[in-house]
């Protein structure tokens, strides 16, 4: 089985920059793609960045350009978030695709002020 533990949550004022991480532990060689979902408060769950085990990425188009995913050989992922806005407040959760099933991180919270 394969363990997700996320951290570099927190507070940060419009225009900052945040950096999450994701370390991935267990049976690391059977992940395939990663990827990050966030959940605004009083909203749905929605899709962020994702990379695959090729290198591949892709992003919503709320985010293009101001965030940037990676995933270094250790197996831990980073969501780098750059120029933030008030609406990119949300608990972030990262994500891992394992032999058919998709385990999830614990949720870090991300607070952009204006």
């Amino acid at each position: 089985q394969v363990q997700l533990v996320e951290s570099g949550g927190g507070s940060v004022q419009a225009g900052g920059s945040l950096r999450l991480s994701c370390a991935a532990s267990g049976s690391i060689m059977s992940i395939n793609a990663m990827g990050w979902y966030r959940q605004p408060p009083g909203k749905q769950r929605e899709l962020v960045a994702v990379i695959t085990s090729g290198g591949i990425r892709n992003y919503a188009d709320s985010v293009k350009g101001r965030f940037t995913i990676s995933r270094d050989h250790a197996n831990t992922m980073y969501l780098q978030m750059d120029s933030l806005k008030p609406e990119d407040t949300a608990v972030y959760y990262c994500y891992a695709d394992s032999k058919s099933v998709r385990v999830w991180g614990q949720g870090t919270l991300v607070t952009v002020s204006s």
